[in-house]
């Protein structure tokens, strides 16, 4: 199994400005492994590629499949500069190390809120990353802000919130249209599980509240796909 080497990193970060997320097939358990040590190789043995990345962090899919990517970028400029001068070497160099990857495309982000339960000193560890897509059927930014402002109300308001959710980190898909690989209206909810159980155990002793109703129901939401990771490594600027 695949664990953490480096500390996980702050969605909430002012400086960012493109959060870029990605995800990659390939295939195995045993090729996530092999993947993740080509990326750790190609990374490790370059110098840091631009002062405005921030970090770049590698999750293992918990469905033995799939790799998912997050980079901080300063602005979407900055990353699109790193593309045409350095990325190929990176991409030539894992692909010799492991063939056949599929990539799935990536899409610049911006966080929006956050709900976190943490206090000083908490010592729950994030054992999950679940990733939440959800979809709406128009682009107006403004409609899913107000979607997003309904949920942390439904979690602030909860009667019996779970002890497991440490965090909750909402982004908005760049302007809502089209970017880079993705052309949908989306919100992404980047949530920190104590484990992958705890999670389902939250799932399955679903009771809505009213708030939680009118999150479900809201006008313009068309439904959520999920995704669960475990943090791998994170490369940070020096």
């Amino acid at each position: 199994m695949l664990g953490p080497t480096s500390p996980l990193p702050d969605l909430a970060r002012p400086d960012v400005g493109a959060a870029l997320f990605s995800t990659w097939g390939v295939g195995t358990p045993e090729r996530q492994r092999a993947t993740v040590d080509a990326l750790a190789h190609s990374w490790d043995s370059r110098p840091w590629p631009s002062p405005e990345l921030f970090s770049q962090n590698v999750y293992v899919g918990m469905d033995g499949e799939t790799l998912m990517h997050h980079a901080q970028w300063a602005s979407e400029e900055a990353y699109l500069a790193f593309v045409r001068a350095q990325r190929q070497e990176r991409v030539d160099e894992i692909d010799a190390a492991v063939p056949g990857i599929e990539r799935h495309g990536i899409a610049n982000y911006r966080r929006y809120r956050g709900f976190d339960t943490r206090a000083a000193g908490d010592p729950r560890v994030p054992g999950c990353i679940v990733v939440i897509k959800a979809d709406f059927d128009d682009p107006a930014p403004e409609l899913r802000r107000r979607w997003i402002d309904a949920v942390i109300e439904a979690l602030e308001t909860d009667p019996a919130p779970s002890p497991d959710l440490i965090s909750a980190d909402f982004h908005l898909i760049v302007d809502g249209a089209r970017h880079l690989a993705n052309d949908r209206a989306q919100v992404l909810n980047y949530a920190q599980w104590t484990s992958e159980e705890a999670y389902d155990a939250a799932i399955a002793a679903d009771d809505p509240t009213p708030e939680w109703e009118r999150v479900r129901h809201f006008a313009g939401f068309q439904g959520t796909t999920a995704k669960r990771y475990r943090f791998a490594r994170s490369f940070v600027r020096p």
